[in-house]
């Protein structure tokens, strides 16, 4: 079975929240198009002034997304 990466994106400042939100929206839209096997997309807020975007895909995908779109990190999922 194939490991699960949760891909992250971190945002940062009083926006970070809804700039999160936002590019939440675009990772699902990556994820259609490249027909990813996507196990999800979201955000997480860490604080007030942090919040982060994610996507999980599979590990086969991981570099994919990771040369594309260039995550700040990753994490198993």
């Amino acid at each position: 079975m194939d490991r699960k990466i949760k891909l992250i994106w971190d945002f940062h400042g009083g926006h970070a929240k809804g700039t999160a939100a936002h590019h939440s929206i675009h990772l699902g839209d990556f994820a259609t198009r490249e027909k990813l096997s996507s196990h999800g997309h979201g955000t997480e807020d860490l604080t007030e002034m942090h919040s982060i975007a994610y996507l999980i895909v599979d590990e086969k995908d991981m570099i994919t997304v990771r040369d594309a779109l260039r995550p700040q990190r990753a994490e198993e999922a």
